[in-house]
This record gives structure tokens, C-alpha cells and sequence, in this order.
């Protein structure tokens, strides 16, 4: 096990820049690609009509919550996986890894089973109106097939990551995502099939993405799944809480507010749900490159932690937060300006859709460069074993300041009260984090002396 010497002394002596940039490509590259995922379907899905547009994103909560699951058992398990490796107990971190991928497998099957189920009212509890619902069924119905496959991916993904492999995770996704791109347009205009093709490409897309990472977590220095390690013994399931707990708090918040948001602008018309879901996934796009460069200072971050080496892990905060918010600065006065041509290109067909999208965006993009301080500041917090403030702080922005605002805004402001939420909401965070964030980083100044 050589390579975890040669990651130590990488991660806690070489420049902090150079091991930040150098951790950060393979995890932008994943997050940029599971985002032009969710684009993809959304591109294409816009080229058919506004109602389906409306149902992409309508489905997109309950994709959100399959994906909470599998950030879940991903992250419980590959926290613990990491630990054990680096104290040299295999056989205990072997159990680990095939308990959390059959839990994510079962519970990915029992939400599948749920889900079909309940269609129609699942449906019209996400927010779908009378002309969007058979859209949102067809899509839902398929999409459902693939839930078991996408929980059990996301754990062998992050299990990758986590023992250091992050480039076998990626061929995994970037090969998933490919194999959409492709189907979508053959699915939806040569076949015909309309939304439901666009389902058919995501669902047929994540099963060979699944068995190739089963396949990959086969080779190399990759723990291997077997079903005789699988050990749901409570200690483990503990564990798997532990880990999980803020990964899940954010995202079930973060797919709860999508469906407020959707219900929220149901009132105003199919175009309004689909401007706003157009607005969601270009800043889900932006924020998932920054996100991927957090998770770069995530490993050198918990090991100088643990090294003791305080300085280190505030020049990385520092040096995320300064480039983060640079960079968000950017998107920010590009997307004011070309706000209209943003949404045009995803609905070019519906004016009332580019108008709503636009102002939409426009508000979200005002408060987009204080995200860099709230989601460096919370990846710090999760990774230094703070989960308390770590946990309060990821739910902030997506739930406890959003839900209360989604619920009151409009009352005053109609559309434009849906419209501003976010970027209220970001803006609180952003006021929330600071104290959270500057007595950690105080108390580590002082330890350093």
C-alpha cells in the first residue's frame, strides 16, 4: 500500500495551489458531467414541446432523491472505507463496502416499487398540472426502472473516490453520460417516443454505467463486492448514518424545495414551471464546477487536519474562497448580460418561457459569488468532523431559509416573489456562515501559535 505514503506527503508538503488544482480535475470533470446529464435531457426534451420541458423538471426531485440516497450509502460508507484503509484494516473496510452497495441496492428497488406504485399521485404531489401529468407519468414511470441501478452507482462511485481512485469513478460517469447524449436525439425524434425516449436514454445510460463500475471496482487496487461480505450488523449501519447524514439533509432539503418551487410556479403557468427548472440547471451547472473544486480540497483539507497542520488547511480555505468567488463573479456578469440567450437556447420557442427564465436568472446570478464562502465554508466543516454546523449550514441554503421564503415571497410579489427566493436565501446562508466558519478558522489560528 506504498501509494497512501506518496498521497501523504503530496497532500501535506507540496504547494497548496498545486495539490488543490491537481485533486480538483478528475472531480470537476464528474460533477461538470453528471450536470450536462440532467442539461441533455432538458436540451433535447425543449426541442418537443413546453409541457415536457415542465415534467423534466418535475421528475427531477424524485431523480434528486434517488441520488440522496445514493450519496447516503455512498458517503457513509466511503468516509469509514477511507479511515480503515489508512489504518490498514481491509477485511473490516471489504464488509463495509458491499454493505453499503446492497443497502443502496434494495432501497434503490423498494423506491422503484413504491414509486410505480403511487404514479399518479406521486405525479401531482411533485407539481404537475392537468396538461403536464401524462407527460410527467411516461417520464417517471421509465425513469423509476433505474433507480436501484442509480442508488448502488453513486455508492461504487464514492467508495472510488474515497480510497483515492477518483479516475476509474470518472470513466464510469463520462461513459455514462456519453451513451445519453447519444440516445436522446435517436430515442426522442428518430423513434418518436418524446419524453418518454428522453427517459429511456437516462434509464438504459445509468444501467451500463452501473455494471461498468462494477466491473472497474473488480480491477486495480479497487475493494471488490461480494455478496458473502455483505454485513448489515447495526455497528456498520451506524457508521453509514454518521457519514451520511449532511450529504442526505441537503440533498431530500434540496429536493423538497425544487417541488415547492414547482408548485409555487404552477400558479403562474406551464411556462413558469419550465423557465424556472431552465434557471435550476444552468446554475446547478455553474456551481457544480466550483463544487468539483471543493471536493479537490476536500482530502488535502481532512489529512493536514489530521497532520496537525493548521495553516495549510486555511491557506486552501483561503485560496478556494479567493479563486471561488472570482470565478463566480465572472459567470455572473456574463449570464446578466446574456440572461435572454441563456434560456433561449434550452426553449427557443416560447417567449413567456424566455422572459420568466431570464428575470429568474438574473436574481439567482446576484447572489451566486457568496456561494463561494457558504460552500467551502460547509465542505471544511463536513470534512474536519464539525457534522453539527456542517449539517446546519448545508440545510440552510437549500431548506431552512428557502422553504419559508418560497411559502411567503410570493404572497407579495406573485411571480417575482418565486423568482428572488434563491437569491435571498443565498444571501442569508451567506450571513449564517460567516460566524459559523470564522470561529473555526480562529480556533485554528490560535492552535497553530
Amino acid at each position: 500500500m506504498h501509494h497512501h505514503t506518496d498521497n501523504y506527503s503530496f497532500l501535506t508538503t507540496a504547494s497548496v495551489p498545486k495539490v488543490i488544482s491537481t485533486l480538483a480535475v478528475p472531480t470537476i470533470v464528474s460533477m461538470l458531467l453528471t450536470s450536462f446529464y440532467n442539461m441533455t435531457d432538458t436540451f433535447f426534451v425543449g426541442k418537443i414541446d413546453t409541457q415536457s420541458t415542465a415534467a423534466v423538471g418535475i421528475v427531477f426531485s424524485v431523480m434528486a432523491i434517488i441520488q440522496a440516497i445514493g450519496f447516503f450509502f455512498g458517503h457513509g460508507s466511503g468516509n469509514y472505507i477511507s479511515r480503515k484503509l489508512g489504518a490498514h484494516e481491509t477485511d473490516t473496510a471489504q464488509r463495509m463496502a458491499s454493505t453499503g452497495f446492497f443497502f443502496a441496492l434494495f432501497t434503490g428497488t423498494i423506491l422503484a416499487l413504491f414509486g410505480w406504485l403511487f404514479l399518479t399521485p406521486l405525479s401531482i404531489v411533485l407539481g404537475s398540472t392537468p396538461t403536464i401529468l401524462p407527460y410527467t407519468e411516461s417520464y417517471l414511470g421509465i425513469v423509476l426502472l433505474g433507480a436501484p441501478f442509480m442508488t448502488a452507482s453513486l455508492v461504487l462511485n464514492n467508495q472510488m473516490r474515497f480510497q483515492g481512485n477518483a479516475a476509474y469513478a470518472m470513466v464510469g460517469i463520462v461513459s455514462g453520460a456519453v451513451i445519453n447524449v447519444v440516445l436522446d436525439p435517436v430515442f426522442i425524434f428518430w423513434c418518436d417516443m418524446g419524453v418518454s425516449g428522453a427517459a429511456l436514454a437516462t434509464t438504459i445510460s445509468q444501467i451500463f454505467s452501473f455494471f461498468l463500475l462494477l466491473y472497474m471496482s473488480h480491477r486495480g487496487e479497487n475493494i471488490h463486492i461480494h455478496y458473502k461480505n455483505f454485513t448489515p450488523r447495526w455497528s456498520y449501519i451506524k457508521e453509514i448514518i454518521g457519514g451520511g447524514t449532511p450529504s442526505l439533509a441537503r440533498q431530500g432539503l434540496g429536493s423538497l424545495s425544487t417541488m415547492l418551487l414547482n408548485v409555487a410556479a404552477g400558479v403562474y403557468g406551464d411556462a413558469a414551471i419550465a423557465g424556472m427548472s431552465i434557471v435550476t440547471r444552468v446554475c446547478m451547472f455553474i456551481n457544480s464546477f466550483f463544487i468539483g473544486f471543493g471536493q479537490g480540497f476536500q482530502p488535502m483539507c481532512g489529512f493536514c487536519y489530521g497532520a496537525g497542520l493548521y495553516g495549510r488547511v486555511r491557506r486552501g480555505f483561503w485560496f478556494c474562497v479567493k479563486l471561488g468567488f472570482c470565478f463566480l463573479l465572472l459567470c455572473s456578469i456574463v449570464g446578466m448580460e446574456y440572461a435572454e440567450e441563456i434560456v433561449w437556447l434550452f426553449r427557443k420557442g416560447d417567449p413567456a418561457v424566455i422572459t420568466v427564465g431570464a428575470s429568474a436568472l438574473r436574481w439567482q446570478l446576484i447572489s451566486l459569488p457568496l456561494g463561494a464562502w457558504v460552500i467551502i465554508s460547509n465542505m471544511m466543516l463536513q470534512t474536519i468532523r464539525k457534522p453539527v454546523r456542517a449539517t446546519l449550514l448545508s440545510s440552510a441554503r437549500q431548506g431552512l431559509f428557502f422553504i419559508p421564503l418560497i411559502m411567503i415571497l410570493p404572497r407579495f410579489w406573485e411571480l417575482q416573489g418565486v423568482e428572488m427566493c434563491q437569491a435571498v436565501s443565498d444571501f442569508l446562508s451567506f450571513l449564517l456562515a460567516i460566524p459559523l466558519t470564522y470561529s473555526v478558522l480562529r480556533e485554528m489560528r490560535s492552535k497553530e501559535l
